[in-house]
């Protein structure tokens, strides 16, 4: 062919031009238009727009459907409840289609019945379906049951934002914490896109009647008397309306309690015809309730980076303080950054007003900011891994060459964005780390295109426009189809099962998108920019190119040639290759590589869970609670803490799925531990848990408390990382189920690296049940219901109406009830009366007696059947690992006959198998694809194989990667080993790396195909090293591109798995591909002659 002189870059060339293919065709209508910037200026001002308006959040949102059944049956035993309420109820919940577990726990008096639907079932409609399902069946309710209500438990529910106010100094205590809070929730309603909003803490103003029992026995009147008398005299009624005169006059009778003052002049009796008043028989007090739970703030020696609305800290404030925390949840579908932002500048501007100035509040949590921070955090990633390819394409291409391809990256990503925004994803780690992930990816296409120009210009052979469309031609078909085969490796990803499958959904959407647009660059914007920024080039002086006198050429022919002329050696290498395949394959299977669900997150918060024997007074779980935050107190870490006893603490999605929210009584407590942000850290959160895990023990064993440290799970929350349902004979008692249980629980503790083990069986404790002689009350005129009001009055207190203030945000209620000091002891309350029929009051001790009995153990379900569960957590070990080992253990100490064990069913071991059998599947599905995109392409059935060699070839670097990086990086934490594990987002890259390894497979046996036709009679030999070193440097390009890309990721504790997977693998695939796939298909070519042109 004619060489080309330098001069004028577009002289037309003597010869006609060649007939072009569809993709050259399209090429040619941008090379020469204006058309290739346009697009550029629209996607990157649609990529800004969808960037602002997007909807910003930490995770992507899950969807189960979970509904709770709340079912009141006072005076039933716990069998009762269960026959009766729970095992009907869940009958008529499992007949809704869509239902995936149902459960239920019934104790005595009560039934709490959970049903979930599958993942992405529709909420509303599944909530509607669960309302008809019980309202259509309300005929069979059986009598005693009082109350039932249906209560939807939704992820928009946990609050985005915790608001903790303190006092700065003594004067304000929890009630006046209390009431500042109150006026702050009904400000936040106000607050556009702002939810549900809750307080937590602090004592509501009650007007407190306590009786004194003496005094009400000596004037003739029981307690009941005075509960009845508040009622009929706390009245306001508006009774009609009457004309008269040609006016309508309104009629209210009463009036009601119109001030707390008043309740102690309410004529309860009469005593010789004078009125007894009720301050003659009680002590009224207005003020704060009766503590039930404590709720305060404790500071650590990080203090004063506490967050804060207002003034912080500058040193630690000595002791703890009575706190009371704001939750404020946002709504479906909204921005949690902006609707956060929006609630902290109303609470701002309170301050002065409604909050006083020596109010602190501190930010316990806030989605909001730690959503923008990680979306920020990644986006600047992303830049940096931007830079990093174009500086790498800049040294090995050139600073232009280097521009064109960065031109493709923030036009694919931008477009990918508005995709993202218009179908309804938001921007969260896992979609930005899909982002991230493509980066390397979507620069293949521009750097194949990029690095065949230039080589066609520095042939000159062609004018640089015809130059140009000859080498898109060239490159065009095979790069489609690589360009497919990655697509189809990540579209399998979409039938992910499980809350897997929506948390990693981002994924499987936008990698395909943004290489199916980096396609559509690689059509209209690369060509044009190298054709218009690389002609210049065309005349400048220099020798004509030749491939055999590169030094690529030379190395490549070096290392490939004496494979090629031994068929000997070419087999010990195959073999060799083989062995290190199996090899690394091994590693996993032997647990030399330990493999995980998710890796720990590193958070800034902990959360320590207090769960002390039923029947524990609260005092005692409190000073559980006062020792750990002592504690607490002196780790470097920590900024601030919250500690909830008696209650729950707000909830997170963690806390939602456990049921935490749930939690109330004496015997519970919860600490939320807020740490320094993680740049200013030296430890993650989960070495730290690590760390402090046994001084943690150590204050448990103390006390007899069961204490579990509970990190926030990276992604799906499970009841329990190690859960194991027990189940047993349908004809056995649940007393014998529970011993099952307890065997359970021996292996659970006995097995290395279990800890927090716990069983869902209730610590045997007495309970008093006062048993009515029926003859006696009969003969003296006293009703069991009266005996019973009157000791739930004594004990629990009777509400007896409310106090009408119009500035009151709550209902001021009024409560009747025995002081302390004469309800703590059975004497005490047997010697309580009761008014017979007749009048005479009576001593509840001459008609009935105490008798200790042990309390009952509430009754589980799954599905149906009864169910125990014992759970546990790991620390410093593998899950998988742990799991194996039980097994082994079951199978060789088997439980009674009838009895078995469940491991799959809700701890971390069911999700990480369903999700290492979804992706093993997708995988499959990829490869299928895969293969037959490449018969469709090659017309044959063997040349695909050949091109797919490659993929297996990725586990002889990322299993052995793993192992090395376990070897040399990690070091225990105390007593504790912190492995690197091999996850399910490591998998995730395995699966990505078919597409890719197989991408520059085509790319290269292609090429080969192209030599040989081209040229007449070259052999198989040449034309292999040929294409080998032609296409050496774009394929080190596109792998150092997509490696150096990921290396950012690897800064993630979650998808650095991926990023370790995609590195290691890309290393070794690419290493062994350049060799491996020209080396099989030598053999299998080798016997052929040397094909002609026709």
């Amino acid at each position: 062919m004619t060489s080309f002189e330098p001069g004028e870059p577009d002289a037309a060339p003597p010869e006609s031009p060649r007939a072009r293919g569809v993709t050259a065709r399209i090429v040619a209508v941008f090379l020469e238009s204006k058309l290739s910037f346009l697009f550029l200026l629209a996607s990157l001002l649609a990529g800004a727009l969808a960037l602002t308006i997007t909807p910003r959040e930490e995770e992507p949102q899950i969807v189960v459907p979970v509904a709770d059944v709340i079912v009141q049956f006072p005076g039933a035993r716990a069998q009762e409840v269960e026959k009766l309420v729970a095992t009907p109820l869940e009958e008529k919940l499992w007949e809704i289609d869509g239902v995936e577990y149902v459960y239920s726990v019934s104790r005595p008096g009560e039934a709490l019945v959970t049903v979930r639907f599958y993942v992405g079932q529709d909420r509303e409609d599944s909530l509607v379906k669960v309302w008809n399902k019980i309202m259509s069946n309300q005929d069979v309710i059986p009598p005693g049951v009082t109350s039932w209500f249906v209560k939807p438990v939704e992820i928009d529910d946990v609050p985005i934002l915790l608001l903790t106010l303190w006092p700065r100094n003594n004067r304000i205590g929890g009630a006046e914490l209390r009431r500042i809070a109150d006026e702050i929730l009904d400000k936040m309603a106000a607050v556009p896109d702002a939810g549900r909003s809750t307080v937590f803490g602090g004592d509501r103003r009650r007007v407190m009647v306590y009786l004194d029992p003496s005094a009400l026995a000596s004037r003739g009147l029981a307690p009941l008397d005075v509960a009845r008398a508040l009622g009929v005299t706390n009245v306001n009624l508006r009774a009609g309306h009457f004309e008269r005169d040609g006016h309508e006059y309104t009629l209210e009778a009463g009036p009601a309690f119109e001030s707390p003052g008043e309740v102690e002049g309410v004529v309860v009796g009469a005593e010789e015809g004078r009125p007894v008043y009720l301050r003659d028989v009680a002590r009224v007090q207005d003020g704060p309730e009766e503590p039930e739970s404590y709720t305060r703030l404790g500071f650590g020696p990080a203090a004063s980076r506490m967050r804060t609305v207002g003034p912080g800290v500058a040193a630690p404030p000595p002791g703890e303080r009575p706190a009371v925390t704001v939750a404020v949840a946002k709504r479906k579908g909204t921005n949690a950054v902006k609707v956060s932002e929006e609630v902290l500048r109303v609470v701002a501007e309170m301050r002065g007003s409604i909050i006083a100035d020596d109010v602190g509040i501190t930010i316990a949590r806030n989605y909001g900011e730690t959503a923008d921070h990680k979306v920020n955090e990644l986006v600047k990633h992303l830049l940096l891994a931007v830079a990093t390819i174009i500086v790498l394409l800049a040294f090995a291409l050139g600073p232009r060459e280097a521009f064109i391809v960065a031109i493709a990256v923030p036009m694919t990503l931008a477009i990918t964005l508005l995709l993202d925004y218009l179908t309804g994803y938001t921007i969260n780690r896992v979609t930005l780390f899909a982002l991230i992930l493509s980066l390397g990816l979507l620069v293949d296409d521009p750097i194949v295109d990029v690095e065949n120009i230039f080589r066609h210009f520095r042939l000159r052979r062609e004018p640089p426009l015809e130059a140009t469309l000859t080498a898109v031609d060239e490159v065009r078909p095979p790069t489609i189809l690589a360009t497919f085969t990655v697509i189809v490796s990540f579209l399998p990803m979409f039938y992910i099962t499980g809350m897997m499958g929506p948390y990693m959904a981002p994924m499987a959407f936008n990698v395909p998108v943004a290489m199916l647009f980096s396609l559509v660059v690689a059509f209209t914007v690369t060509p044009w920019a190298s054709y218009h920024l690389l002609r210049h080039e065309y005349g400048k002086e220099e020798a004509p190119f030749d491939l055999r006198t590169t030094r690529t050429y030379r190395l490549y022919r070096s290392v490939l040639a004496p494979l090629l002329d031994s068929p000997r050696r070419a087999r010990i290498f195959l073999l060799g290759v083989l062995v290190a395949f199996v090899a690394s394959t091994l590693l996993a299977v032997t647990r030399v590589v330990p493999l995980k669900m998710l890796p720990f997150d590193n958070k800034n918060e902990l959360q320590i869970v207090i769960d002390m024997p039923r029947g524990t007074a609260l005092e005692e779980t409190d000073a559980v609670a006062r020792d750990l935050e002592g504690y607490l107190a002196t780790l470097p870490e920590v900024t601030d803490f919250q500690a909830y006893v008696g209650i729950a603490s707000p909830m997170d999605f963690n806390g939602m799925v456990r049921h935490y929210y749930l939690r109330r009584g004496g015997n519970v407590g919860d600490i939320r531990v807020s740490l320094l942000p993680k740049e200013a850290r030296k430890q993650r959160s989960h070495e730290i848990s690590l760390r402090i895990r046994p001084a943690i023990e150590q204050i448990a064993r103390a006390h007899g408390a069961n204490v579990k440290i509970v990190e926030l799970p990276p992604g799906p929350p499970v009841l329990s990382t190690l859960v194991a349902e027990v189940y047993g004979p349908l004809d056995d008692s649940y007393n014998q189920l529970m011993d099952a249980a307890r065997r359970v629980r021996d292996d659970f503790e006995t097995t290395r690296g279990v800890v927090d083990v716990d069983d869902s069986s209730e610590a045997e404790h007495p309970m008093i049940h006062f048993r009515l002689d029926r003859e006696k009350a009969a003969l003296t005129g006293v009703s069991a219901a009266d005996v019973a009001e009157t000791l739930r009055i004594a004990l629990g207190g009777g509400l007896a109406g409310t106090v009408h203030l119009a500035r009151e945000r709550l209902p001021l209620e009024i409560t009747v009830r025995v002081p302390r000091e004469s309800r703590s002891s059975v004497e005490d309350l047997l010697a309580l009366h009761v008014k017979s029929r007749t009048g005479v009051l009576v001593p509840l001790g001459e008609i009935g007696a105490a008798v200790m009995e042990p309390a009952e153990q509430s009754i589980y379900h799954k599905n149906l059947r009864r169910v125990a569960y014992v759970t546990g957590e790991m620390a410093g070990r593998s899950p998988v690992e742990a799991v194996f080992d039980l097994l082994k253990r079951f199978r060789r100490e088997p439980l009674p006959k009838g009895y078995r064990t469940d491991l799959a069913g809700e701890g971390e071991w069911k999700i990480t198998v369903d999700v290492f059998r979804d992706l093993g599947l997708a995988f499959a599905a990829a490869l299928i694809m895969i293969y037959v995109l490449l018969v469709a392409q090659t017309g044959s059935l063997t040349m695909p194989l050949v091109i797919m060699v490659a993929i297996p070839l990725t586990m002889i670097g990322i299993m052995p990667g793993f192992w090395i990086l376990n070897a040399l990086f990690t070091r225990s934490v105390g007593a504790y080993p912190n492995p690197i594990f091999f996850t399910a987002t490591g998998m995730i890259g395995m699966i990505a790396l078919a597409g890719i390894v197989v991408r520059n497979s085509i790319i290269l046996i292609d090429f080969i195909e192209h030599i040989r036709r081209r040229e007449e009679g070259v052999s198989v030999r040449d034309a292999v090293i040929e294409a080998g070193a032609t296409r050496l440097r774009p394929i080190l390009l596109t792998a150092g591109a997509a490696m150096f890309g990921s290396f950012v990721i690897t800064l993630d504790p979650i998808f650095s798995g991926l990023a370790w997977s995609f590195i290691f693998g890309i290393f070794a695939s690419t290493a062994f591909s350049l060799i491996v796939v020209p080396l099989i298909y030598f053999l299998i070519h080798r016997r052929e002659r040397a094909l002609t042109l026709e």
